[in-house]
């Protein structure tokens, strides 16, 4: 069957084929085959002059008999196993891998976190994660070069062993508080998009509601914005509002007496806890400078329309 070993049938065609002077890619192509598979089992068998199904039958049964039956590859037993039961251990390992698979790890990474978190000593040198795992050395400094990234594992050079890999007790914890940086990441960029496709625009949006998203998960990540960020966030945009013209970072600091990074703070922080001061936005305009306006999103168009209409209208006069 497709995918499987080639039967002698199989090794039948392929010779008939040979001697008709087909292709490699036809004869795979007529069996449903690779056609890397057809030649692979010509080359192996004597080439296009000397294939012969008998004898690729025959040589291909000895190749296997000296290759033994294959062991398929196992998470290994974690150290310090007195006592432990080998099979459940091992099946736990498999399983606590494969749950990391699923949530988004590739999965020589899942294999070498599981190992490592269910090793009593917490900390593994490469040669030892190679014989563990079963895996080439590459693989595995692929699997902890990923790790590294996400900040869940740090590098250890010992006195004699050389450099080894450790996992710490707080590795959640720590991959939680990656994760939030990364929404906030995503909450910026979405930002930045509907700044630049406009609020009311589909576009915008859509991004405009994606940087609210990410922004409230990051910020219930990593505990929520403090009061004092709050704060300081909600006074610029008075101070916004009172002069109610666009205003510079400088101006502000200056108006306020502040420090500039304080504003500085304090206005990213505008941008971000949307739901915070929500119904209104801090927009900034092209030269850079600052100003407050309604949040459009929360009026339809229809409303919005109606609304400049009641702006262009002049009252009548009252009567004498």
């Amino acid at each position: 069957m497709p995918g499987g070993r080639l039967s002698d049938q199989d090794r039948r065609h392929i010779a008939s084929g040979l001697g008709e002077g087909l292709g490699y890619a036809e004869i795979a192509r007529r069996l449903g085959r690779p056609t890397s598979t057809v030649s692979r089992e010509v080359a192996r068998n004597g080439g296009p002059e000397g294939y012969r199904a008998d004898h690729a039958r025959e040589a291909t049964g000895r190749r296997a008999r000296r290759r033994g039956p294959a062991s398929p590859p196992e998470l290994p037993v974690a150290d310090g196993a007195g006592g432990r039961d080998p099979e459940a251990v091992r099946a736990f390992v498999e399983r606590f891998a494969a749950l990391m698979v699923q949530t988004g790890l590739p999965r020589m990474a899942a294999r070498v976190l599981a190992c490592l978190y269910t090793t009593d000593s917490g900390a593994l040198t490469p040669a030892e994660l190679v014989m563990r795992l079963r895996v080439s050395p590459a693989s595995v400094s692929k699997a902890i070069g990923y790790l590294g990234g996400l900040e869940v594992i740090r590098r250890e050079r010992g006195a004699r062993r050389g450099e080894r890999y450790v996992i710490d007790d707080d590795v959640w914890e720590r991959a939680w508080m990656t994760s939030a940086r990364s929404n906030a990441m995503w909450a910026d960029a979405a930002r930045e998009g509907a700044e630049i496709f406009g609020a009311i625009s589909p576009a915008g949006a859509r991004l405009a509601r994606a940087s609210r998203f990410f922004a409230r998960l990051g910020d219930d990540m990593a505990g929520g914005p403090t009061a004092a960020a709050v704060g300081d966030a909600l006074t610029v945009l008075a101070a916004l509002v009172h002069a109610s013209t666009p205003l510079s970072a400088q101006q502000l600091a200056t108006a306020l007496d502040w420090p500039a990074d304080r504003v500085t703070s304090a206005l990213h922080d505008a941008e971000r806890y949307a739901e915070v001061i929500d119904p209104v936005a801090l927009r900034r305009t092209a030269d850079g400078a600052c100003t407050v306006t309604a949040r459009l999103d929360r009026l339809t168009t229809t409303q919005r329309e109606a609304l400049d209409g009641c702006c262009l209208r002049t009252p009548a006069s009252s009567a004498p």
